[in-house]
């Protein structure tokens, strides 16, 4: 193990630091944040900032082990340093910025870098690498390892983004700190772990599991049939050695690998792993975002547990928020082009509940209720304060059926609401078809792969959702 290594080094007395502690670094400002590191045992580690006149001293354990807390400024946009001494050695950081850090982690569509995959591009990416020279944009890319247990260090080094770094950034990562710099002007720090074709199980730390999911299968852990998708192995050695950095907050891209591996128990997965890593960060709710998996022909795989449970969860956890992707996705292909819109609307959920632009639409429409009135259908939705969108088009993806569960591609519009008293207005669909005369439940967008038809005037597309709980979806012939 790496933390093995680095404590028997530590014995000839050479100071050691996690690489994410390195040049270009950038520190989560207006907070106390930590450094830790491993040198001789029971020695002394001073640490010395150029922000600050006064060094700060601790004292290693008897594993040569040390951690020292530290105030970091409100962002300045200046370069700093930091020098760390032990008895024999000493380590100095240079160009390091305040500003704000968020950790990106899931699986394929969050890693796929700006510069795309092999036959797989990313829209517009050549002009967005070619104007990415950004001195307060940076990312850190944990290198690739898997663990049987937990481990403390990692490799990566930090990269500013420029046209020789940014086709390697994560794209959604990149276009997120692209879209927060120009909101709020500081530097942007993307702390990037994320490994493709990953279940959430290889993200969950090996307690959680074992005292409340004893039916994931932690056997193999014991043998050496261990590989990066096994239960556990990414939060040892991917999650686990980031835990105590200071950080604004999480976003997470995954769940398709899901769709075949315990889908129907993501909606207690999920919740469960956001509340653990809070409890070990010990920041409390934290922001955590994330994006609902998009549109795709997963053949005779079902992913609608995954999709509904991702929805679920926002009602689940305080302080998260979903990114919606119904107009994006591509039928044939699970790695669709348009990371720009997903980085941009996880940057909407921020810039407005983080950074106070309270007038920027997030998230998009969610289903709030029904009513129905004679033979039609109402739906209010929540989370459009300017309304729907549009309004004078039939909508697609609209399903309606009565008590018999028989299901009819419906006549959906968005509702004209007259203004009712203290001005407010109610965003409404309208739905109907006329073999359903007393309608029961509607669904919206129930299927592996659609194409949105409904938005906030922001541009968001409305979450599939619908309002039965029916094992069956059975679909009228003649419809």
């Amino acid at each position: 193990m790496l933390l093995n290594v680095l404590l028997i080094n530590s014995s000839f007395g050479q100071l050691k630091i996690p690489p994410f502690f390195g040049d270009n670094m950038i520190l989560q400002q207006n907070e106390e944040n930590y450094i830790w590191g491993w040198t001789e045992k029971i020695t002394d580690v001073n640490i010395h900032t150029s922000w600050n006149s006064k060094s700060i001293v601790t004292k290693s354990d008897k594993n040569g082990y040390w951690k020292i807390a530290f105030n970091v400024p409100k962002a300045d946009l200046k370069e700093h340093t930091i020098k760390i001494s032990s008895n024999k050695s000493s380590i100095i950081l240079n160009d390091i910025m305040f500003g704000e850090i968020w950790v990106c982690s899931g699986q394929s569509n969050m890693e796929m870098t700006l510069k795309g995959n092999f036959n797989e591009p990313v829209t517009g990416s050549n002009k967005a690498i070619a104007e990415s020279s950004n001195k307060f944009i940076r990312q850190f890319r944990l290198d690739y390892n898997f663990a049987k247990t937990p481990i403390k260090d990692c490799k990566g080094n930090w990269q500013k983004a420029n046209p020789n770094t940014t086709p390697d950034f994560s794209a959604i990562g990149y276009f997120f700190a692209n879209q927060i710099y120009k909101g709020i002007n500081v530097p942007v720090g993307i702390i990037n772990t994320t490994w493709g074709g990953t279940a959430i199980e290889s993200w969950m730390d090996k307690g959680l599991l074992t005292n409340n999911f004893r039916y994931v299968n932690l056997n193999e852990l014991e043998t050496q049939n261990v590989n990066f998708k096994s239960p556990t192995v990414l939060y040892n050695a991917m999650i686990n050695p980031l835990v105590g950095l200071k950080i604004k907050g999480f976003l997470w891209y995954q769940g398709e690998s899901n769709v075949s591996n315990y889908p129907k128990n993501y909606v207690d997965h999920f919740p469960a792993m956001i509340k653990k890593w809070r409890k070990l960060w010990n920041q409390g709710d934290f922001p955590f975002y994330y994006v609902q998996i998009c549109p795709f022909n997963y053949s005779k795989k079902d992913a609608l547990p995954i999709i509904e449970a991702q929805l679920k969860t926002m009602e689940l956890v305080l302080n998260t928020g979903m990114v919606t992707t119904g107009d994006i996705g591509e039928q044939w292909n699970i790695h669709p082009k348009s990371k720009k819109e997903v980085g941009q609307r996880l940057a909407y959920w921020a810039l407005n509940k983080q950074y106070n632009f309270t007038k920027i639409q997030y998230g998009g429409p969610y289903f709030k209720n029904l009513k129905i009135e004679e033979n039609k259908a109402i739906i209010e939705f929540q989370n459009a304060p300017n309304g729907l969108t549009p309004a004078n088009t039939p909508l697609n993806e609209f399903w309606i059926a009565g008590a018999d569960k028989i299901f009819y591609r419906a006549n959906a519009k968005v509702k004209i609401q007259w203004e009712l008293p203290h001005h407010l207005r109610i965003p409404l669909v309208e739905v109907s078809h006329e073999k359903v005369p007393k309608p029961v439940a509607i669904r919206y967008g129930w299927t592996n792969y659609f194409e949105a038809s409904l938005f906030d005037t922001g541009g968001n597309p409305a979450s599939p959702f619908r309002t039965d709980n029916w094992n069956s979806f059975i679909k009228a012939d003649n419809n």
